[in-house]
């Protein structure tokens, strides 16, 4: 769904645990999600944009970002319009979207569900260009061996994230098996006491 041109383009400040983001958004589709911290540059908000404060209107993006980071909400309910002409790019996200909260996939495997089998490097390079991380979860995308690599974040903030969401330590089947002297799988971490409080017993 593209953007409902007869709304306004708006964005937000959201404060959350791991950092400051600022949400643009038209409606219900997002474009652009960035990290403001100091040090690191980030778009420029729209000329046109109408900036927002909270409180949020109940379902709005900003609103969503929040409830997702309060632990209220696992999964956002809104469209997004990546700017990228790559059709790769746009295949890749789209595939990354249906990998749910809780769960992990790796570079190979969603390649492969994009239809682009053998392109796990270019997928690295795909997760690097998504403007819109957390709502197109690219934290959600590890290595083959369930390492926590390429995050544009930072890679404590991934892990932060997978925590948040339940996927951390990693399920070794999500991730096709641990990397042998590596992350603990959660199976693993169970049997050895490390499990986190609160995490899903292996399925």
């Amino acid at each position: 769904m593209g953007p409902d041109v007869s709304a306004p383009v708006e964005y937000a400040e959201v404060t959350t645990p791991i950092g400051t983001f600022r949400i643009t958004y038209q409606g219900q589709v997002v474009q652009v999600v960035d990290l403001l911290e100091t040090g690191q540059d980030a778009r420029a908000a729209p000329s046109e944009a109408v900036r927002r404060k909270p409180p949020f209107l109940a379902g709005s993006p900003p609103k969503q970002l929040q409830e997702y980071f309060r632990g209220d909400r696992a999964e956002f309910t809104v469209d997004v319009a990546p700017l990228s002409e790559s059709e790769f790019d746009q295949k890749v996200w789209s595939a990354l979207r249906t990998v749910s909260a809780g769960h992990t996939t790796t570079y190979g495997a969603l390649a492969r569900q994009a239809g682009y089998g053998g392109s796990a490097r270019a997928v690295g390079g795909s997760m690097h260009r998504n403007p819109i991380p957390i709502v197109i979860p690219c934290h959600r995308v590890v290595g083959h061996g369930g390492e926590i690599t390429g995050f544009g974040l930072g890679l404590w903030r991934k892990k932060w994230l997978l925590e948040h969401e339940g996927a951390w330590p990693l399920k070794s089947r999500s991730a096709e098996g641990p990397r042998p002297g590596g992350q603990l799988t959660l199976d693993q971490a169970a049997r050895s006491g490390r499990s986190r409080k609160g995490a899903r017993p292996p399925a």
